[in-house]
Parts: C-alpha cells; structure tokens; sequence
C-alpha cells in the first residue's frame, strides 16, 4: 500500500475582478479538500466585514487590506491548513509582498489569476455592484473606474469567461494538491 505524500499548509490567492468567481472556485475546491486536510477559505467579503470592518476602499485600506489577510493566510498555513484567498487585491506589489511574506517563512504560495472581462462579471453580480457604479452610486469599483493590476507570473490563470466551472475547478484544484504535497516547484520564484 502506497504511504500518501505528507501535505503541508499552503496558501493560494485567488485575485481578479469581482464576481470573476474567486469564491465559487475556492469553495469547491475547499469542499473537495476538507475530507483529506485542513481547509479554510478566506473570503474578502466577509474577512473584511468580520474583522477589518474599519477598512474603507481607499488604496492604503486596501492595501492594509490585503497585509492582515495574508497574515493570517500565512498563519493558518504554517499550521499545515490549506488557505485558499478570494481577495480581489487590485494592486500588484500588495500581492507580491505576500508572496515574499511567505516564502521568506518558506510557506508555500500561489497566485491564481480568476480572470473574466468587466462585462461577464457585470453580468453575474449578484450584489449588484457593477449596476451601482453605472448609475454613479459607487465610485472605486474595482475594473471600472478603480484600478486593477493583472497578475504578470501567476501559477494558474483560470479564464472563467470561456472554460466552465467544472474545469476551472479541477484546475485549482490540481495546484492545490501539488502545492500542498511539495510537487510544485517553486524555488525559481
């Protein structure tokens, strides 16, 4: 009988515009994994309502943002919990510094681009966040009239606008798995 790879905590951040699908994606992957390890997502949504309710939207917000999630991602992770991160982080050098956070406490890390045009993910908002900053009720929505810098190296671009959920899925899920049983190499990073 076959002696199953040891898995280590990871953290995987799932960054792109809202309602590209970065919580959809880690919620099944997270349902996937929970039976073999530890799991946790965290949702930008509700970390940041939960815990960060003093955060606005401005770019130093965001970025604090963006800081105390990957701490904490970077704390469960050392405990060998698998962090799956539904953050939108809109600017590139945030993520970066997660990125060198974690490497620097030599946890494994993973960017994962959940791409989809504005116009897709006007069309799946379910907050109606995208009908609010048309009608000029919101203003700094993230891809319309509020930054957001793509990825330039992630380990996963995920195209949710043309590969459906399924693929998509078994995708991050595939990297999940080699991230957190030490067969993804990172070390060129």
């Amino acid at each position: 009988m076959p002696i199953p790879a040891r898995v280590r905590g990871a953290t995987v951040w799932l960054t792109g515009l809202p309602s590209a699908g970065k919580s959809t994606l880690a919620g099944l992957v997270a349902d996937g994994l929970s039976a073999s390890h530890p799991v946790e997502i965290l949702d930008g949504d509700e970390v940041r309502r939960s815990f960060f309710p003093e955060l606005g939207f401005s770019p130093a917000d965001r970025d604090e943002n963006v800081h105390r999630v990957g701490r904490l991602a970077l704390l469960l992770a050392r405990h060998d919990v698998t962090v799956l991160v539904a953050v939108i982080a809109p600017y590139r050098d945030a993520r970066d510094r997660m990125r060198q956070l974690h490497a620097q406490a030599g946890v494994p890390y993973a960017e994962v681009w959940v791409d989809a045009p504005v116009d897709v993910c006007a069309e799946r908002d379910v907050k109606g966040l995208y009908a609010m900053a048309c009608r000029g009720e919101l203003t700094g929505l993230t891809g319309v009239d509020g930054p957001y810098e793509p990825p330039t190296g992630p380990e996963l671009h995920l195209r949710t606008d043309r590969d459906d959920v399924v693929a998509c899925t078994a995708a991050l899920a595939r990297l999940v798995d080699r991230l957190t049983t030490g067969h993804l190499d990172l070390a060129d990073r």
